[in-house]
This record gives structure tokens, C-alpha cells and sequence, in this order.
């Protein structure tokens, strides 16, 4: 084929068709939240609590694992049964635990986010310096942030609030290409209804093509790169959502994944 000179992941590149097929549905059965609440049945999407409970099934025994401020902390409290990760804050906890009770708070104790946390056995405390070392020396497996903007190339914006003074992107930088696999969590548009989801990215960039899965409170999307360029895939549908819901909140094509069955 002749050499047209277009950067794949340009916006004017040719694309492959977008179609429509049937998706993977997650069980409509809602997850409990922390006080034991679910959602109604009838309601669209997960909660926060179950867009945790659905992030935390991505992660497998043996992982180390970075979890973002925000959404991202309530992971720990949803790991299932028989999966042992470790756990990673960059401000130098290796072993980090779920949330503490209120009677067991050690205000000494803080994850990135000057959240109080709990430490699992075993767990190991260190400098910044030790601490970006594991990071950048890509010994994180998979880190979990949230974010205002996701390109369909991967691109990241997660650090510029609009309007906020912010003193920099921080450790997020090193996070989204020392780890292995970056997921994304967080809704599928913002406050004022406009999509989180986009073609290419308006605000400031964490990182450039980092992003490998999204999953919202709509559904689980994959950042699909090979020859043609990169691609959204979406490959699960949250509880009472459509294939139409996702595509007029999503502010980029979505596709199918492209199977070659070989003999």
C-alpha cells in the first residue's frame, strides 16, 4: 500500500469502520458499598463503590500495584478473595492496606494523598528517592489513576484543574510510563455532562499514548495500538447500559475488536 504520510495517530488518519456488535454485559447484580448500600437495580452504571469492586478484579496475584488519589484508594477494599497484591504509594509505603476503622486511625500513616491507611504485614517504608527508584526502574506493575481527559491514542491529562492553581503534575509523570499497564478509572463524563472520553485532549498532558484500559462508570474500554494507529475498543458494558449510552457520552469513535481466527 502507498505511503500517504499521515501520522497514524492524527485525528485526519483513515480509520478502520466503526461497528456495532454484541458487547460483554457485567452481572446486573450490584456489589455491596462500604456500608453495605447498593445501588438500585435499575439504576445505569456502577456506583463508585462497584466501579472499585470492577477495577479491582484487573489485578492479579503476586502484582505490585500503584493506586492514584481519589477514586482509585477505595480499591483496596474490594481485592477479591485469594488475590494478594502488593501495594504501592509513592510517598514511600510498599504493603499499603485498606482504609482504617475509626478507632484503629495512626494519623502518622498517610498514603500519597495525606489519607490515613492501614499497612499489611510485611509492609516496607522508604524515602521518596527509593520510592521513585522502583517506579522509573519499572518494577510497578500496574498503576491505577484517575483523570479529566483520555485521548483515544492513550494520551493522559490528569493533573491541570481548570481554574485551580496547581503547583505541578507530581508523581503521576514517572507512574504512567514506569508501570507496566496503566488503568484508568474514573466517570465517563465530568460534572457539566461533557465527555471525559475524546479524540484528542484539550487540557495539559500527563503522558503521551500511556493509557491501556479505561474503565468507567459506563463501561470498560481498551486504547488498542498496532499498525493501522491506535483505537478505542469497548469490551464490556456496565449494568443497564447500552452500546448507545456509551457512544453519546464518549467524545471519540468507539470500535470492536478486530479478530483473525487463524487454523
Amino acid at each position: 500500500m502507498e505511503s500517504t504520510g499521515t501520522d497514524p495517530n492524527s485525528p485526519d488518519a483513515p480509520r478502520p469502520e466503526a461497528v456495532r456488535h454484541e458487547y460483554r454485559r457485567s452481572a446486573s447484580q450490584p456489589h455491596a458499598g462500604a456500608a453495605g448500600s447498593t445501588a438500585p437495580a435499575d439504576s445505569k452504571g456502577w456506583t463508585r463503590n462497584e466501579l472499585a469492586a470492577r477495577v479491582a478484579k484487573e489485578l492479579h496475584n503476586g502484582q505490585y500495584v500503584n493506586l492514584g488519589i481519589g477514586m482509585p484508594t477505595l480499591i483496596p477494599n474490594y481485592i477479591p478473595d485469594g488475590v494478594e497484591v502488593v501495594l504501592h504509594s509513592e510517598n514511600g509505603i510498599l504493603g499499603v492496606g485498606p482504609y482504617p476503622a475509626e478507632d484503629a486511625i495512626d494519623p502518622d500513616l498517610i498514603n500519597a494523598g495525606k489519607e490515613t491507611v492501614t499497612v499489611n504485614k510485611g509492609a516496607a517504608f522508604f524515602d521518596s528517592a527509593a520510592s521513585f527508584g522502583m517506579i522509573r526502574g519499572g518494577h510497578v506493575d500496574v498503576a491505577v489513576l484517575g483523570a479529566m481527559e483520555v485521548a483515544a491514542n492513550g494520551d493522559l491529562a490528569n493533573w491541570m484543574i481548570p481554574g485551580k492553581m496547581v503547583k505541578g503534575m507530581g508523581g503521576a509523570m514517572d507512574l504512567v510510563f514506569g508501570a507496566k499497564r496503566v488503568i484508568v478509572m474514573m466517570e465517563h463524563v465530568d460534572r457539566n455532562g461533557k465527555p471525559k472520553i475524546v479524540q484528542q485532549c484539550s487540557l495539559p498532558l500527563t503522558g503521551k499514548g500511556c493509557v491501556d484500559r479505561i474503565i468507567t462508570d459506563l463501561a470498560v474500554i481498551d486504547v488498542v495500538r498496532d499498525n493501522s494507529g491506535s483505537r478505542l475498543v469497548l469490551q464490556e458494558l456496565a449494568p443497564n447500559v447500552s452500546v448507545e449510552d456509551v457512544i453519546a457520552a464518549t467524545g471519540a469513535e468507539l470500535f470492536e475488536e478486530d479478530r483473525e481466527l487463524t487454523v
